[in-house]
């Protein structure tokens, strides 16, 4: 496994791994890895010869007051888990060399960005946009894999390689869960043992509208009600919205076209979001 911190390095590297026209696989990450990135990891190797993941804790994704400084970092770990993994490249840059001191420019998402957590996290998608942007251009994978956790994400970054044209195919891997059912995040570390518990009631929440979708409820503000009633549990419901799989707008009731259940919920101080997709 090389370890590779500047972009010269890296497409030396690249081009090394392309020799006889091999594929080349993409997982980005902010780091602090959990079993949710290894089966994106997994996924790249079933479907590319190479694998590179990157470790960036991009801070134009980051508002005010958000939790950059906080975000949980433990770079000898994730070094452990990319080798254990079969990660051929592990490529972690600096801030200064993703963003140089005269870096202006900006991806700016369109209407995917405006509901559910961009209306609520202001500018977060632009800087998701922006750094996968430029992971994409230095990377230049031919496949590049997201978790479902992040449905909106994952929508815009679909959009984006669309419009901007870039060859790289988008797979989204099923969201990873916690035996339990809670959705894998590395944000979950900094539930208290007393929050954890509570912190079910939003998969409980979504697997029962699943449940009632899958023996043929269809009308939407029911099934936003029945995950509404487990959702009581957390401290606070920041969105539970039931909208079109594919351009995110409210869905219309009866469901009758691929939907996502989304939810995003505080548990004291710490904020998750989950989804299920709901495909008639």
């Amino acid at each position: 496994m090389q370890i590779i911190t500047r972009l010269p390095e890296l497409r030396r590297a690249i081009r090394s791994a392309r020799k006889g026209y091999k594929s080349v696989g993409f997982v980005p990450t902010m780091g602090y890895l959990h079993h949710g990135h290894l089966a994106l990891v997994e996924a790249s190797r079933k479907q590319c010869y190479t694998t590179v993941l990157s470790i960036f804790v991009n801070p134009k994704q980051f508002g005010l007051n958000e939790d950059l400084g906080n975000h949980p970092r433990d770079f000898e770990r994730d070094g452990r888990l990319c080798r254990d993994a079969a990660v051929a490249i592990v490529f972690a840059p600096d801030v200064w060399e993703v963003y140089p001191a005269e870096f202006e420019t900006s991806v700016e998402p369109g209407e995917l960005a405006q509901p559910l957590c961009g209306a609520f996290r202001p500018g977060h998608f632009r800087g998701v946009a922006t750094v996968v942007c430029k992971l994409f251009n230095m990377v230049q994978p031919d496949v590049a894999f997201f978790g479902q956790k992040d449905f909106q994400q994952c929508a815009i970054v679909r959009r984006m390689a669309i419009d901007l044209n870039f060859p790289a195919q988008i797979v989204t891997v099923p969201t990873v869960r916690e035996p339990d059912g809670l959705a894998m995040s590395s944000r979950n570390r900094y539930l208290g043992k007393q929050e954890r518990p509570r912190a079910l009631a939003i998969s409980r929440g979504l697997f029962t509208a699943d449940a009632e979708f899958r023996a043929g409820e269809r009308d939407v503000a029911k099934l936003i009600s029945s995950a509404m009633r487990h959702l009581k549990e957390v401290d606070r419901v920041q969105y539970l919205e039931l909208v079109d799989a594919d351009t995110l707008k409210p869905a219309a009731s009866p469901l009758n076209r691929p939907g996502a259940l989304c939810a995003a919920a505080y548990i004291g101080s710490t904020r998750l979001i989950d989804n299920v997709v709901l495909t008639p």
